[in-house]
Formats: structure tokens, C-alpha cells, sequence
């Protein structure tokens, strides 16, 4: 019994995420209050009646496609903006992890990208939930820094906020700039650089 509802369990989960692949390729060309049912079981060959085992509706898969988007990067940026290294060498590992990322999971990217600020609540607030999580798990990093020392929690969360800010930004040019030439990579590699530099400069002298 065990094995079958194993069995089933691992076939619901691949139908489930058939669903996501197939509108995360739809998203590529239109926006998510745009997708329509049909057209998301028609892609993964199923009765529409199947989307309902495993959505409320095309809003909750949106959601679902956020938290797929951005729930992994949590561990990476908490590394990425700890406390290990210097500055520079802290904004190098961010800018690369962006890069990476976006290189990686561009269909991602744009999504979030398009619905930050898209027709679909549920989405938007999705998003903004996982960015004030990041902000929060930045803010924590930054508090273990010496430079802390005299800052209050709200100057913190702002600072915070910066540099989630900025990632996403860079995000966007890095997204922009896929087929580019690879010299263009490196303006907005330095781009970046420079911008979180003049964050990191702003920080240092905010108690003065």
C-alpha cells in the first residue's frame, strides 16, 4: 500500500510541476493576468478539471511560481552578504550570484521582474513577502558586523532594504543584457560594483 500511495504521490508532484513549467513558459510572452486555463492544461495535456487538483486557481499557481522562483536563493544571499570577507569581496560574491542566476533561471527572473508590480494581489503580495523576508535575513547578517555597533534595528532594515534593492536592479540589467556582448557583462558588472560600493561608503559615515 505504502509503495502505491508512493507511487502517486511522486506522479502528483510531476503533474504539478508539468503545470508550472509549461506557464512559466507561457509567462515568457505575456503577462499572468493575461494566462488562461486552459491554455496552461492544454500545454501539459491534461483535462482542466486536472488543474484543480493542484491549484485554487491560476493566481495560486502564480504564487506557487514565486515561491519556485525566489525561495531557493534565501541560503545563497544569507552567504553571500555575511560577514566573511571584506566589502569588496562581499559585493563581488553578490554580483556574481545575481549573474549566475540570472544566466541560470531567466524565465524566473522575468516573471518576477513583470509581476513585481503586475495585475495579480496574490502575486504581488507574494513577492513583496519573499523580498521583506530577504530584507529581514540581510538585516541579521549585518547586524554581526562590527560596523553595527550604534545602529538601530529600523537603520538596519533600511540598509537592508538598499541592497535587496540594488539586487534586484542588477538583476533586471543582467536579465537585459543576455545576448549581449560580453563586454557589455562587464559594464554592468562594474555598474554594479560601483553602486553597491557607494551603499556600502553611505553606510560607513551614517553615524557621523
Amino acid at each position: 500500500m505504502s509503495h502505491t500511495l508512493g507511487i502517486r504521490q511522486a506522479q502528483k508532484q510531476k503533474t504539478r510541476q508539468a503545470f508550472l513549467d509549461a506557464a512559466l513558459a507561457l509567462l515568457e510572452e505575456q503577462s499572468l493576468s493575461s494566462l488562461g486555463l486552459r491554455e496552461v492544461t492544454r500545454a501539459v495535456g491534461v483535462a482542466p478539471t486536472a488543474f484543480y487538483r493542484h491549484f485554487r486557481s491560476t493566481a495560486d499557481l502564480g504564487v506557487a511560481l514565486v515561491d519556485e522562483a525566489l525561495g531557493s536563493l534565501h541560503p545563497m544571499v544569507r552567504t553571500t552578504v555575511s560577514t566573511a570577507g571584506g566589502s569588496e569581496e562581499r559585493i563581488a560574491r553578490a554580483i556574481e550570484l545575481i549573474a549566475r542566476h540570472v544566466d541560470t533561471h531567466p524565465a524566473h527572473v522575468r516573471f518576477i521582474a513583470r509581476e513585481r508590480h503586475g495585475g495579480v494581489q496574490p502575486v504581488r503580495e507574494a513577492i513583496r513577502a519573499q523580498l521583506v523576508r530577504f530584507a529581514e535575513e540581510v538585516k541579521a547578517e549585518l547586524a554581526k558586523d562590527p560596523e553595527a555597533v550604534g545602529w538601530n534595528d529600523d537603520d538596519l532594515l533600511m540598509l537592508a532594504h538598499l541592497y535587496v534593492d540594488q539586487m534586484l536592479i542588477t538583476a533586471s540589467l543582467f536579465l537585459e543584457a543576455l545576448e549581449a556582448p560580453a563586454e557589455e557583462r562587464e559594464r554592468i558588472t562594474q555598474l554594479a560594483t560601483r553602486q553597491l560600493r557607494l551603499i556600502t561608503i553611505g553606510r560607513g559615515h551614517w553615524l557621523d
